[in-house]
């Protein structure tokens, strides 16, 4: 059985399409840059490395004071790993495979 998205929409469609289409890194600094503002981008990175930090067990204290991300962010993270679609999960697992998973671990 696939995955159904609630969000699954035309555009979000064709946006996941075109990131799938991205070969490298510098693709993606080079889309990404263009796509998002520089807030936006940081964002996301940041709830990476929150994610990352919650399955190692930091305390909400340690991954505010290395990422900057609120009790809010860290929150919102933390119900996305126990309740949410599983995509931190498949993605952490994938980095940690392929040995990128240090890249975003602060310590």
């Amino acid at each position: 059985m696939s995955y159904q998205s609630k969000l699954k929409d035309p555009f979000i469609d064709a946006l996941f399409e075109a990131v799938l289409l991205l070969k490298n890194q510098e693709e993606c600094y080079r889309f990404f840059e263009d796509i998002c503002t520089v807030a936006e981008l940081k964002s996301l990175a940041q709830r990476l490395a929150v994610a990352k930090m919650l399955e190692k067990d930091y305390t909400y204290t340690a991954i505010a004071e290395a990422t900057g991300a609120s009790t809010a962010t860290i929150s919102r993270v933390k119900r996305a790993l126990n309740y949410g679609a599983d995509g931190y999960k498949l993605i952490m697992n994938r980095m940690e495979k392929k040995g990128l998973d240090t890249a975003i671990d602060p310590w």
